[in-house]
């Protein structure tokens, strides 16, 4: 299977630096570089309504698009579960 590329929106970006604690942003990233080789891994959700996906690290969420047809992974949104979603 081909890798991934992946583009992180600027917003997204300010997201994960505004992030607790340096360990926690660690283990976004760390997620974040991992969709590059499966873009769906265990435990993703598509969002209903919409052709985002999720994927849990810890509390936090990683809203993502894939483009399978050019393998570019977009990485929208990264924030606590309790926000995200609004």
């Amino acid at each position: 299977m081909a890798s991934y590329r992946i583009e992180i929106k600027r917003s997204a970006q300010k997201e994960i630096t505004a992030v607790g604690t340096k360990k926690d942003r660690q283990r976004i990233v760390q997620r974040i570089q991992e969709l590059a080789s499966d873009p769906r891994p265990p435990g993703v959700e598509k969002l209903s309504g919409s052709p985002y996906y999720r994927v849990r690290q810890g509390v936090y969420r990683i809203v993502y698009e894939i483009q399978n047809d050019v393998l570019i992974i977009h990485i929208l949104k990264v924030g606590h579960r309790k926000d995200i979603y609004r």
